[in-house]
């Protein structure tokens, strides 16, 4: 081996990333842009008040318990408490109006021998609303500390509006899952490809031609919009599908897909992603103007695709977010993809809901917005 043979390859190496700028900007400012980002998202989340509504439809109520109810629960931090409701359907309402975030449901059937209150939440996004839990059930436990002779120790059961309090974690967050990695790979096969075509020179023998920038560009959308339909469809079918393989021979059996559970049309789902996909394709083809390799397509990720998955109620709800992170996070893609799957997959939502129209129309917004752009900074040179 001989060391100055290896020193001129360090040396290139070297040389190779200094000449670069932006692969140094990945290297180094990148992973603290994104880590400062999420501390400061984790240090600096709204937690709010829980508005929490009560119902009490127990005919005969037990003792103190309904005021000692409304008592704890006024009494915890964290925890606002609105006026009594008349029944469970007037709080389900409720919840779906977003004007409480928790339901406390005094059950007709309570009593001294069967002294059961249950926990109503909306259920579309489980993880943000478990989050929301741990002040009332701090109240509920303090609550359980005043019984006496009088009044009854109750139980906790949990419900939910939509869905069911006993999902696994995989169909509570498919809708989550569908919509970013769609989102991802279709950004990333679009940009890699179009860059490919300025390379090869196939694009600036196109600008030499009558063809329009603005016809090259939609053209190409839907030239890769094809296969990000193709993909999608994959995507969709894998997670709402489920092929059960018997054993054979010394092959344990096996299952294909995932088998998630949808009650909305699985069409509607499938045209939140397509037109989500159909936006990724058009920002990578804007994006891929701005590049010169595959390399600096990837440096795009942490810049376009990360921000939005710690943005765009992933992990938390919105509303959690820091003030000034909000806004941008209602600007996102990604934030209306999960919206509107987590609507339809969860809720059970069709085309007459007025939120899915509203995701898909801001979904076709920005598809259109961003094709727009690559049309204007389209420039003829080869790369």
């Amino acid at each position: 081996m001989n060391p100055r043979r290896v020193a001129a390859v360090f040396r290139r190496i070297v040389a190779q990333f200094r000449r670069d700028p932006r692969s140094l900007a990945l290297l180094f400012v990148a992973p603290l842009a994104i880590i400062a980002l999420l501390g400061w998202v984790l240090s600096s989340q709204t937690s709010g008040s829980v508005r929490v509504a009560i119902v009490n439809e127990s005919s005969n109520p037990v003792g103190l318990i309904a005021s000692k109810l409304q008592s704890a629960l006024s009494q915890q931090t964290g925890v606002a408490v609105q006026e009594w409701t008349i029944d469970e359907a007037t709080a389900r309402q409720m919840l779906k109006d977003q004007t409480v975030d928790v339901a406390v449901i005094l059950p007709p059937d309570f009593s001294v021998d069967n002294p059961k209150i249950e926990v109503l939440t909306l259920g579309l996004n489980p993880a943000g609303e478990s989050s929301a839990l741990p002040a009332l059930q701090k109240a509920l436990l303090g609550l359980e500390a005043l019984g006496n002779g009088d009044s009854p120790v109750p139980t906790i059961e949990r419900a939910t509006v939509y869905g069911s309090p006993d999902a696994t974690q995989l169909d509570s967050l498919a809708p989550v899952v569908v919509g970013f990695f769609a989102y991802f790979f279709v950004f990333i096969l679009t940009g890699i490809s179009f860059l490919r075509e300025r390379i090869g020179g196939t694009l600036e023998r196109l600008l030499a031609t009558p063809v329009s920038r603005a016809e090259i560009v939609l053209g190409y959308s839907l030239g890769f919009g094809f296969f990000a339909t193709l993909q999608v469809a994959i995507v969709m079918a894998f997670v709402l599908g489920r092929l059960d393989i018997p054993a054979l021979g010394p092959v344990p059996a096996f299952a294909i897909g995932l088998g998630v559970r949808t009650i909305g049309n699985p069409l509607i789902a499938y045209l939140l992603v397509l037109v989500l996909g159909l936006g990724a394709v058009s920002l990578g083809i804007f994006l891929s103007t701005f590049a010169r390799t595959e390399l600096q397509i990837l440096q795009f990720i942490p810049i376009v695709i990360v921000p939005q998955g710690l943005l765009g109620g992933f992990f938390w709800p919105i509303e959690r977010l820091p003030d000034l992170l909000q806004p941008v996070a209602r600007i996102l893609p990604v934030t209306y993809a999960i919206d509107g799957l987590r609507q339809v997959m969860i809720a059970g939502a069709d085309l007459s809901s007025g939120q899915v129209l509203l995701d898909l129309s801001v979904l076709a917004g920005i598809a259109a917005f961003f094709i727009a752009l690559a049309a204007a900074t389209i420039r003829r040179e080869v790369a």
